[in-house]
């Protein structure tokens, strides 16, 4: 198949495989005994225990009690046997009820972006084909860090349900055009607003027009993985497992089209512990020019944006770090995230984290949580594709897409009854 990655300023053909997007027998929240907001919970790879207390307490079918479940040694019951056994009781109790027909929603998130102006995320939620065969149908953006897999496993194989959507991006272009037209034709959404105020609202969609308008945009070239890694690998694990179950082959996933417009990406920055503070201005102008910094945060975040360069903030204050040309003699692209893993392997830094936000970074190095944090300026729409037309990879924790999508806007049962 030939397909063409387009994008700002970039335009380019080349031989892809196609990805298989599908509708589905969709389970979802019975409105009729639900209020939307108490039931939704963010993935479950940003609750912290006090969240989930949280989330658990404004209803009993709340979605989290799935997503990140817990053990009832009392019933002789693990985690995942606990899901599928609360799972089954919502099904009983008629709280969650079973699509008589496949079909698509549309997912539009509406949020305050950095800058201030409110913006829209509209893709498709679907039933991705996983690529199995590995012919190229769905491709990793950037590396990941190595997780157990056995929770995620353990879950998929007591409940053989998808309980959060993966993210994924369309190459070819189409697909924000067809969501559009099926919001036309649907009747009204459902809608939940999270704990950061955005706006989650889903179209259902099975109009035969609409759902093969969807299925081509989507299927015209392949799928980047943008977010769910580990869920994505964890699905291709069971589907080996499984092989005569059909539902195994595909995944929850909310496809998205590569386009500006369509996208918020935020930087995911480093913090960085265990090492002098002193010590790191002239440690890294080794590889930059570094000059002083504003010590407002969001400040030294613009002036990066301008000036084309990282920031370094410490408890000495803050400095704006450009890029020196020898650099580029070590790290063939301009990524920011790829110029710091360079320059933090050189120098021997190990003890590294991520933190999205450029306030949330900075406030750890002033409550003392890190010595030191290394701001980077968010991925380009314009990188990531060309990223993926060189086949290459980005280091881990390369790109935040923001915001989230929700757990409990729609599961995706691999059988369903």
């Amino acid at each position: 198949m030939l397909a063409c990655l387009a994008g700002p300023r970039l335009a380019v053909c080349y031989s892809w495989s196609m990805a298989r997007f599908e509708p589905f027998r969709a389970t979802t929240y019975n409105p009729g005994r639900v209020v939307a907001d108490d039931v939704i919970a963010p993935p479950y790879d940003v609750v912290s225990p006090a969240d989930w207390v949280g989330l658990a307490a404004r209803s009993p079918y709340n979605a989290i009690e799935v997503e990140l479940p817990l053990a009832h040694p009392e019933a002789g019951l693990d985690p995942y046997a606990s899901a599928a056994s609360i799972f089954h009781h919502w099904h009983r109790e008629g709280a969650v009820v079973v699509a008589d027909e496949p079909g698509f929603f549309v997912y539009r998130m509406t949020f305050t972006a950095e800058d201030g102006s409110v913006r829209s995320t509209t893709g498709a939620l679907g039933a991705l084909g996983l690529d199995l065969a590995k012919k190229g149908e769905v491709l990793p953006h950037e590396q990941t860090i190595s997780k157990g897999a056995h929770d995620r496993l353990s879950l998929l194989r007591a409940t053989h349900t998808n309980f959060s959507p993966i993210w994924g991006l369309a190459v070819a272009r189409g697909l924000s055009a067809a969501c559009e037209s099926a919001i036309a034709a649907a009747g009204a959404p459902w809608v939940a607003t999270d704990s950061d105020g955005v706006v989650h609202e889903r179209w259902t969609v099975t109009d035969p027009g609409s759902i093969a308008a969807i299925s081509e945009a989507v299927g015209a070239a392949p799928v980047l993985l943008a977010d769910g890694h580990h869920r994505y690998e964890t699905a291709c694990m069971f589907a080996s497992e499984e092989p005569e179950l059909a539902g195994a082959g595909l995944i929850l996933a909310l496809v998205v089209e590569l386009v500006e417009e369509q996208l918020a990406v935020q930087g995911i920055h480093r913090l960085l512990s265990g090492v002098d503070p002193a010590s790191l201005p002239g440690l890294f102008r080794s590889y930059f020019d570094a000059e002083t910094g504003p010590e407002d945060p969001i400040e030294l975040r613009d002036l990066m944006a301008r000036a084309g360069g990282l920031g370094l903030v410490t408890s000495h204050g803050s400095w704006l770090l450009r890029p020196r040309p020898e650099l580029s003699e070590h790290v063939s692209d301009d990524l920011d995230s790829s110029r710091i893993a360079f320059v933090l392997g050189a120098a021997g830094i190990t003890e590294v984290q991520y933190q999205h936000g450029v306030l949330l970074a900075c406030e750890a190095v002033r409550s003392g949580d890190a010595d030191a944090a290394v701001l980077l300026r968010p991925v380009s729409i314009d990188q990531i594709a060309r990223t993926a037309r060189g086949g290459r990879l980005m280091p881990p924790k390369s790109t935040y897409f923001h915001p989230k999508p929700l757990t409990g806007m729609a599961f995706r049962e691999l059988d369903p009854a």
